[in-house]
């Protein structure tokens, strides 16, 4: 297996093996900057794709109270990454666009639930 390079943050070094796949970060030509959100994998429906959901509370100043809200984001999963099941916790960064809704890529997968 050849050498991961360095993607300008602290993250584990991934476990899986690499496919061959472009879009990855660490063995690929994948280029990431911008936002690190982490959030629960909720859908594991599309190929190289998982949908996130990040829980945001907010104050709503009308009613002197917190409000919840959750938001989805779709990101590519690149295969050195490992195993990813749903209720994991994962770390995923900004990147350019890889298609119409995707445009973030994990980068680490802290396992279990948060």
């Amino acid at each position: 297996m050849q050498e991961h390079r360095d993607i300008g943050i602290d993250v584990k070094t991934p476990t899986g093996e690499w496919d061959g796949d472009a879009n990855c970060p660490f063995y690929g030509s994948l280029r990431l900057r911008g936002q690190v959100l982490e959030g629960t994998v909720s859908k594991m429906g599309m190929q190289k794709t998982i949908t996130i959901k990040r829980n945001n509370v907010r104050y709503m100043k009308k009613y002197e109270r917190f409000e919840k809200r959750t938001g989805s984001v779709s990101a590519h999963l690149p295969s050195c990454i490992g195993e990813v099941n749903i209720g994991d916790t994962v770390k995923i960064m900004e990147c350019r666009p890889l298609s119409k809704t995707v445009s973030y890529c994990v980068i680490e997968n802290s396992g279990g639930v948060a």
